[in-house]
Formats: C-alpha cells, sequence, structure tokens
C-alpha cells in the first residue's frame, strides 16, 4: 500500500500530534467541511487524540445529507411513473421524503436503478430508447463535471430520452452562508480536498480576506488532517487569516482548468436549498437553458407542485451546520438510526451522525441511559 500507508504512519502521526500541543495556546474552533474527513477523523480516533484546546465541529459538505428534501420527493415521483427508468447513486435510495423513500419505489415496482457514474445511465437510456432515463445529479463541485460531461454526450448523441435532475451545491456559498449566521462560531476551516482538485482554492481566498479566517486544503487520511489541523492552528496562532494548501500532491491553486471549463459550458449559478439549513443564493449550478431538453424538471413541469415535511425529530440541519452533535438529537440511535433513518445524515456514507453511530459506540450507550 505505498503513498497510502505513510498518511497512516503511527510515528509521524504522534510527531504531528506533539507539534500540535506545542504550537496552540488557547482554545480554537475548527470545522472540517467535508463528511468524508469526518469519517475519517472518528474513524482513526483523531478527535480523541487531539489536544482538548481543539474543538472540531462538522460541516454542510456531505452531498446526500444536503440534498433538499423537496429534490428527494421529487426524485420519489419521478422514480414512480410507468415511462421512467430512474437511475441514481445507491446512498440517494435511502434517503427518506416526506412519505417514503427511493427503495420503497423500487420495492413497489418503480424502476429504479443503482449506478455508478452518469455514463451509466447513459448507457440505460441508449439501451431503452423508449423510456425516459432520468439520473439523479447531486454533489459539490468534484461530481459536476462527469454529471456536464454525460449531458454533452447525450446531445451529441442526440439521446433525447436522457434527463438529469440537478442539485448541484458548491461549498465557497455553504462556507459564506456559514459565517454570516450569528449561530456558528468557526475559528477556521478545513477545505474538502477532492472538491479543490477541481476548483483549486483561488475561491477561498476572498472569503480568508473577507471573513478574517483561514482556511486549509485538506486531505483524507490520518496525516492529512493533521497536518491541515496543524497548519490551521498555526495560522491563527499568527492572526494570519490566509488559505494554505495542506494537500499538495493532489490540488493546485488553479485546479483543474478543463473540468471547470465544463461546468460552465453546462451549469450556471442559481439560488440552492439544501435540507436542513434553507436556501443559499447563488450557491449551487443548474442546467443552462441551451441544455433544457435535459432538464427533469423542466421536462415534468408537474413535479413542481410537491408539498414537503420533514421530520420534527431530526435536527440534522443544525448538525450540518456545527450548531449540535449528532449526539444532541433526542432521537439519535433510538427512533433514528441506519436502518430506521429519519434524516439523510444517518444515512449517507458522510453523514455526521452515520459517523457517530458506526464509531463511538459508547456515545449510543450513554444516549439510550
Amino acid at each position: 500500500m505505498k503513498f497510502l500507508d505513510e498518511y497512516r504512519d503511527a510515528d509521524l502521526t504522534r510527531k504531528l500530534l506533539a507539534d500540535l500541543e506545542r504550537a496552540i495556546t488557547r482554545e480554537w474552533t475548527l470545522m472540517e467541511v467535508c463528511g468524508g474527513q469526518t469519517h475519517s477523523i472518528m474513524k482513526s480516533g483523531l478527535d480523541e487524540m487531539l489536544p482538548a484546546r481543539i474543538r472540531l465541529i462538522h460541516g454542510p459538505g456531505c452531498p446526500v445529507c444536503v440534498t433538499p428534501l423537496e429534490l428527494v420527493d421529487k426524485a420519489i415521483a419521478l422514480a414512480s411513473r410507468p415511462e421512467v427508468i430512474f437511475a441514481s447513486y445507491g446512498d440517494m435510495l435511502r434517503v427518506p421524503g416526506s412519505e417514503r423513500d427511493l427503495f420503497a419505489v423500487k420495492a413497489a415496482g418503480g424502476d429504479v436503478r443503482i449506478v455508478y457514474s452518469p455514463l451509466d445511465a447513459l448507457e440505460i437510456a441508449r439501451a431503452n430508447p423508449h423510456k425516459t432515463v432520468i439520473f439523479f445529479a447531486i454533489g459539490f463541485e468534484t461530481t459536476a463535471p462527469a454529471n456536464a460531461m454525460a449531458v454533452l454526450q447525450a446531445q451529441a448523441q442526440g439521446l433525447k430520452n436522457f434527463a438529469v435532475l440537478v442539485s448541484h451545491v458548491t461549498v465557497p456559498a455553504a462556507i459564506r452562508a456559514l459565517m454570516e449566521s450569528p449561530d456558528v462560531q468557526v475559528d477556521g476551516f478545513l477545505a474538502a480536498g477532492h472538491v479543490c482538485t477541481v476548483m483549486g482554492y483561488w475561491e477561498y481566498e476572498p472569503l480568508a480576506e473577507q471573513y478574517k479566517i483561514p482556511i486549509v486544503v485538506t486531505g483524507f487520511e490520518p496525516v492529512d488532517l493533521l497536518h491541515g489541523i496543524l497548519e490551521c492552528v498555526r495560522l491563527l496562532e499568527a492572526g494570519r487569516p490566509e488559505v494554505r494548501n495542506a494537500y499538495a500532491r493532489s490540488v493546485t491553486r488553479e485546479g483543474n482548468r478543463a473540468a471547470q471549463a465544463v461546468i460552465a459550458r453546462v451549469f450556471e449559478m442559481t439560488d440552492r436549498a439544501w435540507r436542513g439549513i434553507g436556501v443559499i443564493p447563488q450557491s449551487g449550478y443548474r442546467l443552462r437553458d441551451e441544455f433544457a431538453a435535459f432538464d427533469a424538471e423542466r421536462r415534468f413541469p408537474d413535479v413542481q407542485a410537491i408539498a414537503t415535511r420533514e421530520s420534527p425529530l431530526c435536527i440534522s440541519g443544525l448538525v450540518l451546520q456545527g450548531i449540535k452533535k449528532p449526539t444532541d438529537c433526542p432521537a439519535f440511535a433510538k427512533e433514528c438510526t441506519p436502518q430506521t433513518p429519519l434524516g439523510a445524515t444517518m444515512v449517507s456514507s458522510e453523514g455526521a451522525c452515520a459517523a457517530y453511530f458506526r464509531y463511538r459506540p459508547q456515545m449510543k450507550a450513554d444516549e439510550r441511559r
């Protein structure tokens, strides 16, 4: 496992922890934006090894978790139509809608298929010319290039039976919304390395300057995460609100310009609703008008009138904003489990509630008392 084990090296981890202990002089609250980082932190036990003066809180960087209930309900309505084949990543099938989930639609006879890329959905469309194939295009900037390319390929190949249900959101807008909220207290951010592989980190520089807050691009292995945390603490201790790259083996300041170009070719910015958070202005992508024929919401306008109903017990919105921990929820590990989820944060492989349930069994026991 060369080039992977070195980022899980125990001796290097201990050294970074010692460097961190020497560097910190006061309490700091850091937010890891990405849900994948949350799972890695808890799986490796980093949260329990960090100096007591560092408080980690979890951000809204789980694409499944922030997909709004309205879009989930629209997906369920579309997947229930007899003329539709609905294609989605597996995580989305168990996300609860107002009344049921996509697995329930599949169990009731709907043609719902798990795919691993939008190219799989294109292949299904080619093989089923008499059906409309809808791909659930969710995610942050990481998945946007592939979804944009799928639309371009469908256009080039004349696949009139292919459409996408778009729920793309962007990280910089989320950071801005968090910093504008009076309820969120964050001293520094750990930015998601895979998003920055696509987009670079130039977009974060105006945010760091405006809000006087350090942002450090960070990877996902224990050594990556500790390196990012150490860089962020050093910036905080020095009073330097800058952007740093602690994931240089994958990320450059400019990012992948070709990927950014294909995103800009197919998508334009729009206001987006985030589940549990609300609408964040200019925080996501929608298809440009020239690709309206591939927009599932425009192709099936009757889904616009869907009414939603969120579980009154679920506090996932507060968890996604770092205001509450999963264990602060009275339903955690009781009414809400991975088998009976009330919110997307208990479903997704990147969800904070799922991470606590999986990696902190003692917390679950405490909550049951």
